[in-house]
């Protein structure tokens, strides 16, 4: 069959497949971006204070008795680490002074223990323990309040009945494309793409209509 003898019914045999690739592979998109968006473990749900402060590590530190909290961490030595843990009941924090960042203290901000406070220092090696009992289940915040204003703040999620969240599902002003979408938006292009290539071939060396075809 020579070029001439493309016909329109082939033409449109064409373009559905290609329309049918492009969906294929929207669809094989949204389930890789399911198997993303649903792959990951969840983590409290911390105050925006805590969200935003330096650093920003976090621990699930479940399971352990003890665990250990650096004071004046990161290059600048402005920040906690980990910035955000969370324990169960029972467990002692112990909060370690590293001597950089000038001087810190742990001063308790907002949630039920109330009563965590240390002294101010810059002492390197100084420690400060706090053991987060039944009584302070739930997010409690803190502050080193020296360094308020440049976002030195901490949060510890104490028990199983704090409000999670996805990782990264609350990026506060992030504006984004889902994955599916992408992908669907990606196999759209393409599939336009052949259907416009195929319909050039169709105009420049014509085609067969017949009244059965229409």
């Amino acid at each position: 069959m020579s070029t001439d003898d493309v016909s329109r019914r082939t033409f449109m045999r064409g373009a559905g497949a290609a329309t049918a690739v492009g969906a294929a592979a929207g669809a094989s998109g949204s389930v890789a971006a399911d198997e993303d968006e649903n792959g990951g473990d969840e983590e409290p749900e911390w105050p925006g204070q805590v969200d935003g402060a330096n650093l920003g590590t976090y621990e699930d530190a479940r399971g352990q008795d003890e665990v250990t909290v650096m004071v004046g961490a990161d290059d600048d030595g402005l920040a906690f680490d980990a910035t955000k843990i969370w324990i169960d009941p029972g467990t002692t924090v112990t909060f370690e002074w590293t001597g950089d960042g000038g001087s810190h203290n742990v001063e308790h901000v907002d949630g039920p223990a109330e009563d965590l406070q240390s002294d101010t220092t810059d002492e390197e090696g100084f420690t400060y323990e706090f053991e987060f009992t039944e009584e302070h289940e739930g997010i409690t915040t803190y502050v080193c309040a020296p360094h308020e204003q440049v976002d030195m703040f901490g949060g510890i999620a104490v028990g199983d009945e704090v409000p999670t969240v996805e990782p990264g599902s609350e990026a506060a002003g992030v504006v984004f494309v889902p994955q599916g979408a992408r992908a669907l938006g990606i196999a759209t292009f393409i599939a336009m793409v052949s259907t416009l290539g195929l319909a050039f071939v169709f105009m420049k060396y014509g085609g067969t209509i017949t009244s059965d075809e229409v």
